[in-house]
């Protein structure tokens, strides 16, 4: 399957950089696959997990900063965390050194035996690559699932086989570190502002997105969002066979919505209904997007239209994604946690008619939260705003003309005084529109939170 031969680590000297998870497992892979292996850390080494694991493992472990002095090592590569900027002066003075510096999705690439999908976009990867896996549940196919969405990639394909195709959800972060990587399949759902405090440019986010096309043929595929301008203009540095998808109009090639349908139009121009509109288990308009742009990566990949009906019909959604969590008084519970920017808590709102009590907050990454304005006016009953943006949530909420408007400390507070407020016929909300950060370690602590809270009235 593969045009390259697979990378041979052997007696490599491979630096890691971050001890995170992902750095943890490609560590231990590079360990098993004969590389020598240094992991460095800036974290003092009572901080970090799984120091002494790598060690019996054989790897060394520097803690306490980013010496220069590393870099005057026999340094093959370095493999960084995703999260690490490239900007910090130790990778600036590896670039000068013309050490190479990737994430561990190359590392992935370089070892899959697997043909990999790859999944990337500002909004709705997790639903949309876990849809296209279940999609691919079928006697053709024998997907697996990894990236981003949870399970380190290159951990899953090491063990890959050619007969087995790999369904990776990739954010920007990983992307950026890519440099050989080519996906036989590459989505881009939707491109909006986001993580402008690592890319600094909206520029630089979206050429970060756009390396997932960089190294397609014209062997592979592209599939793209027809009705955003800024994924449109990929279509200009594309190589390979281009398939749409849209919510507003008939495309040429690939997924889109007629009277009330999901029609899906192939290469010969031949249309073939998949499903009513009507029949699709996933609440919300922005999953409807998600649920297109899954089809029109399914049926590029060779997906029976029979499964890919019984996953529409079934698939209600995953952990931390408009979760419904419970019913308690007539006032029904959703956790969206997963919603990490205001366009996703936009969409999680117009998932519903009105009476929303709506629970934001978290990490302030400069957002000023105006285009949740219409939104809050229209639908939104109450806010609970907490942690860094509760400010700007309640600001914003105020000039809407939101009735309830408090501050709070934590998400445990948020849902009781939420509860306070919510009437029979209410729908409560945890779609926070920032990162969890500044309270938690990740989106999932903090949706869990929600969900033991809930429970706990």
């Amino acid at each position: 399957m593969r045009d390259e031969a697979i990378v041979n680590y052997q007696q490599q000297h491979i630096l890691v950089l971050g001890l995170a998870k992902s750095g943890r497992t490609v560590a231990k892979l590079l360990l098993r696959l004969g590389a020598k292996v240094t992991v460095n850390e800036r974290k003092e080494r009572h901080d970090c997990e799984g120091v002494t694991e790598l060690e019996e493992c054989g790897a060394r472990v520097v803690c306490g900063g980013h010496p220069l002095s590393l870099l005057e090592e026999d340094v093959s590569l370095i493999v960084k965390n995703p999260g690490i900027p490239f900007d910090i002066p130790f990778l600036q003075q590896a670039e000068k050194k013309g050490i190479p510096v990737m994430t561990e999705v190359e590392i992935a690439y370089q070892l899959s035996e697997a043909p990999i999908i790859g999944i990337t976009g500002t909004n709705g990867k997790t639903t949309t690559t876990t849809l296209i896996y279940e999609m691919l549940k079928d006697n053709r196919h024998d997907p697996l699932i990894a990236g981003n969405i949870g399970t380190v990639l290159s951990e899953v394909a090491s063990e890959a086989t050619d007969e087995q195709v790999i369904v990776a959800e990739l954010s920007s972060f990983q992307l950026l570190g890519t440099l050989k990587f080519r996906p036989i399949i590459a989505l881009m759902l939707n491109l909006y502002d986001a993580h402008l405090n690592y890319h600094h440019t909206r520029a630089h986010y979206v050429a970060s997105k756009g390396k997932i096309f960089k190294n397609q043929t014209e062997k592979d595929i592209a599939v793209l969002n027809a009705d955003q301008n800024d994924v449109v203009q990929f279509r200009r540095e594309i190589r390979s066979d281009i398939v749409w998808f849209s919510m507003e109009s008939e495309v040429s090639k690939g997924c889109y919505l007629s009277d009330g349908r999901i029609v899906y139009k192939n290469t010969q121009r031949e249309i073939e209904i998949i499903l009513p509109i009507s029949e699709v288990a996933l609440i919300g308009r922005h999953n409807l997007q998600n649920v297109i742009a899954a089809v029109s990566v399914a049926k590029a990949a060779g997906a029976h239209s029979e499964r890919i009906r019984e996953v529409l019909r079934t698939f209600q959604g995953i952990k931390h994604r408009l979760q419904f969590v419970r019913e308690l008084k007539g006032v029904r519970y959703y956790n969206d946690s997963k919603a990490t920017n205001a366009q996703a808590t936009r969409m999680a709102l117009e998932s519903f008619n009105n009476n929303i009590i709506l629970i934001a907050g978290g990490l302030d990454r400069g957002e000023d939260f105006k285009e949740l304005h219409t939104r809050l006016a229209h639908c939104v009953k109450g806010v609970v705003a907490y942690g860094q943006i509760a400010k700007k949530i309640t600001e914003v909420a105020k000039e809407a003309g939101v009735k309830d408007v408090m501050m709070v400390d934590n998400v445990k507070d948020a849902v009781t005084e939420a509860s306070v407020i919510a009437q029979t016929g209410d729908t409560v909300l945890l779609s926070p529109a920032a990162a969890s950060w500044d309270q938690f370690a990740s989106f999932e602590e903090r949706g869990d939170m929600f969900i033991q809270s809930v429970h706990n009235l």
